[in-house]
């Protein structure tokens, strides 16, 4: 299935004036405040490159000159990689098209027989293969960190287990540089070539960073690397409001806007037109509770602001992130719809966390995989609007039916339905008495009836056999080396 040409863009919260009351708060905070640099390399290359460096206190302050230079290398328009060219992502700021981004990091799985339970290699094989075949995902991640291997180099075996279950391109993580070349060192496998992969990265790295304004020293580690080879870059600030950033929502802004800019400044400084992808996964802090709350209406509006936040400087953006809701009940339906439809119409490039997610990112959910597809195909047939043409207004039409008529019969109605109507698989219209017929079942149950059908049925072939248990030698004997540093095992 082709990735659809969706384009948002029409739900703006700030205006022109307040966009740039944002940047120039962000200016002073970038040359009055700075940002936190824990990584001895990246302090020199801020130093190098005209940036205020305190080396004892790891601190850089960026001046105006220096940003605008990095901006100016940022490209606004670059391909992620599928193995096949169906699946490729076209990433163009202007015309803010919109795609999606899967589950990610969940510790916990809650299967098919209702049983929360710790996520397992085996989770992670079979959630992504039951992704892979969803039509409104986009973008693959490692929806659970499985609890069943050594947590030590971790990322590496992700790595092979999706690359083996998804055609689509995947959205890694790392720990460290090392990390990023063993995923090269795979990638090239799958690719025949090392140069492919600068060429046509079929992965993409996150970086997140830590709020207020610091950049730890691994993810600096990560971004270094990937910059070098030139592989596509998700710099992401997580800020909490009123608890790592200002409680305002505009202060937020400030705050997260000079922490992923600083990234991407860096970004640049080490290898110019690195493709960088600027990325918010912040939520409020529910002040009921102390919880980070992803489904807040107050975490869309932060979502949406910073979509545009982040065209003001022509960078494409990913936001999105998890629901509260612990089952597939009425709450992870209305959080999930809030969020993504607000994402979408703000124009949210990359959608992330839109599949599967549950109990803010804890929780990865076979059902909810399903019914977040379904959602997500209700908010772009929103997305798409309408057309408003001589055809679709249909004037000749009504002359012909007239007063009192029935357009069921009509010509028109039988050519142009489908292009108007959007056919939903799992939500239930019938009346009462065909839907008590048919079992009086749930939106839960018709989900876990559907997702036990695809992993019935659904086996792609994504790589050679040869390929794929060359790729997990890889992936096991670099999580070797991490473990014997620490004096353990894989197995």
């Amino acid at each position: 299935m082709a990735i659809p040409d969706l384009k948002g863009g029409q739900y703006k919260v700030l205006q022109k004036e307040q966009l740039e009351k944002i940047h120039f708060a962000t200016l002073q905070v970038l040359e009055e405040v700075g940002i936190r640099i824990e990584h001895p390399k990246a302090l020199e290359i801020f130093k190098e490159n005209g940036c205020w460096v305190d080396f004892a206190h790891k601190l850089v302050k960026v001046p105006e000159h220096v940003l605008k230079k990095a901006l100016n290398s940022a490209p606004s328009r670059f391909t992620l990689y599928g193995k096949t060219p169906q699946y490729n992502i076209n990433v163009n700021v202007n015309t803010r098209n919109v795609y999606t981004i899967g589950g990610s990091s969940a510790l916990w799985v809650l299967d098919l027989e209702g049983k929360r339970k710790s996520a397992t290699l085996e989770d992670l094989m079979q959630l992504t293969r039951l992704q892979d075949n969803l039509e409104n995902l986009h973008i693959m991640h490692g929806i659970v960190n499985p609890q069943d291997i050594p947590q030590a180099g971790f990322c590496r075996r992700l790595f092979a287990t999706v690359m083996q279950n998804t055609h689509r391109n995947y959205y890694s993580q790392a720990e460290d540089a090392q990390d990023v070349r063993d995923q090269i060192e795979m990638a090239s496998l799958i690719l025949g070539d090392k140069k492919k992969v600068s060429q046509k990265p079929i992965f993409t790295e996150v970086v997140c960073m830590v709020s207020p304004l610091t950049h730890p020293r691994e993810m600096l580690d990560v971004l270094i690397e990937s910059a070098k080879w030139r592989i596509p870059l998700y710099i992401e600030a997580d800020s909490q409001p009123g608890a790592t950033s200002p409680v305002t929502l505009a202060g937020t802004l400030v705050e997260q806007n000079a922490t992923i800019l600083t990234g991407i400044v860096l970004a640049q400084l080490i290898n110019p037109g690195t493709p960088c992808i600027y990325s918010i996964a912040s939520g409020i802090m529910d002040m009921k509770t102390g919880n980070y709350s992803g489904a807040a209406p107050e975490t869309s509006l932060l979502h949406a602001a910073t979509a545009q936040v982040a065209y003001f400087y022509n960078l494409p953006f990913q936001g999105g992130t998890g629901i509260d809701a612990k089952i597939p009940d009425a709450q992870a339906g209305y959080e999930r719809a809030l969020q993504v439809l607000s994402c979408a119409l703000a124009g949210v490039n990359f959608i992330h966390l839109s599949i599967g997610m549950m109990e803010q990112m804890l929780l990865a959910s076979y059902e909810q995989c399903v019914i977040d597809n379904e959602i997500l195909g209700g908010a772009f047939r929103i997305l798409q609007g309408m057309e408003v043409n001589p055809e679709t207004m249909a004037v000749d039409v009504i002359k012909e039916v007239g007063p009192g008529g029935n357009f069921l019969a009509h010509e028109h109605t039988l050519k142009n339905f489908r292009k108007v109507e959007w056919f939903p698989k799992l939500t239930n219209r019938d009346k009462w008495p065909n839907w008590e017929a048919k079992g009086k079942m749930s939106m839960r149950q018709r989900a876990k009836d559907e997702a036990k059908k695809i992993l019935k049925e659904y086996h792609p072939h994504i790589l050679p056999s040869k390929v794929a248990l060359e790729l997990d030698k890889m992936a096991k004997d670099a999580q070797e080396r991490v473990l014997s540093r620490k004096g353990r095992s894989v197995d």
